[in-house]
């Protein structure tokens, strides 16, 4: 267990670094000057020039990547310049509002997708199965800045029904939640059909209910068990995905996240925070994949860790 601890800290490691250093990169190629940014139409060659020796802009990019990493293994990710404050700090102000929004969506997902997905399989061929597939697959289809633009423009600006920015009410989190959870229902609705239907013909079911064995006992005894691996799989890296998502959502919405914050940072070159916005975002995905690969060993305890 040890070593698959390292083995995935390790991973974890090499896998914030490159992300980082890839965001570091891009930021400083892209076109854009942050001083002129700051200083506006009416600045002078000279004081951009003052200003970007102030924020070190003048230095090679190697030596501002060298200062970055000193920085970072200190924990200091600089100060944002537009926010005037810890970069790390801005966004880690910014990160509830970002998983709250993650929250209700993944409880949205499952609450339609895992029933979805197995009443399909039981009914695998009828016209209750392809009733479900088809919304479902639109669903993953349809761009989401799309549907969160139509939902507001239903049920925001049409009938009045909800709100359609972040006003401190529950009601606020429906229509960025369903946005951001409609195209992950079809996704595991298809995935759970397609892990009922595999487990449903394997030997130990057949011989379960050779045994007189009940239907549903076999069904949510066994067979449901057996395929909650790759939905936990699923499951796991949703949140993930939702936060990564959401960059797009929080915008359409107006959300108060790390996804706006993050558009916010990259339009006005905002370094600093969008390399602790993307930092977040990986460490995220890092810790939910090992979270996930624990899990493994309590669905399935015949799994040894040299299997994954």
């Amino acid at each position: 267990m040890m070593a698959f601890v390292a083995r995935r800290l390790g991973q974890a490691v090499i896998t914030v670094f490159t992300s980082l250093t890839v965001v570091f990169i891009i930021m400083r190629v892209v076109p854009g000057d942050p001083a002129s940014l700051m200083l506006g139409a009416s600045a002078t060659p000279e004081d951009i020039a003052a200003l970007r020796e102030k924020l070190g802009l003048t230095r090679s990019v190697f030596s501002q990547y060298l200062t970055f990493l000193q920085g970072i293994t200190h924990g200091d990710f600089g100060t944002s310049w537009r926010l005037n404050g810890d970069a790390l700090g801005q966004v880690l102000v910014r990160l509830p509002a970002t998983l709250q929004l993650a929250g209700f969506a993944l409880l949205i997902t499952v609450a339609a997708g895992f029933p979805l997905g197995v009443l399909s399989a039981r009914r695998a061929g009828s016209w209750i199965d392809r009733l479900i597939s088809v919304p479902t697959l639109v669903g993953q289809a349809l761009p989401s800045f799309w549907v969160g633009v139509m939902l507001i423009l239903i049920f925001s600006r049409t009938f009045q029904l909800l709100p359609a920015t972040a006003d401190g009410t529950l009601l606020a989190f429906v229509l960025p939640s369903v946005t951001l959870a409609l195209p992950f229902i079809g996704w595991l609705a298809q995935l759970v059909r397609n892990g009922v239907l595999d487990e449903t013909g394997k030997d130990y079911v057949r011989t379960a209910r050779s045994k007189g064995i009940g239907v549903r006992v076999v069904f949510y005894g066994h067979v449901l068990r057996n395929m909650l691996i790759p939905v936990v799989t699923v499951l796991g890296l949703l949140i993930g995905n939702f936060i990564a998502n959401a960059v797009i959502i929080e915008v359409v919405f107006s959300w108060p996240g790390i996804g706006s914050l993050l558009v916010d940072s990259m339009t006005n070159r905002d370094y600093f925070v969008v390399q602790a916005a993307i930092m977040t975002i990986t460490v995220a995905y890092v810790v939910l994949n090992f979270v996930v690969d624990a899990l493994y060993f309590t669905l399935d305890p015949r799994l040894k860790p040299e299997d994954l």
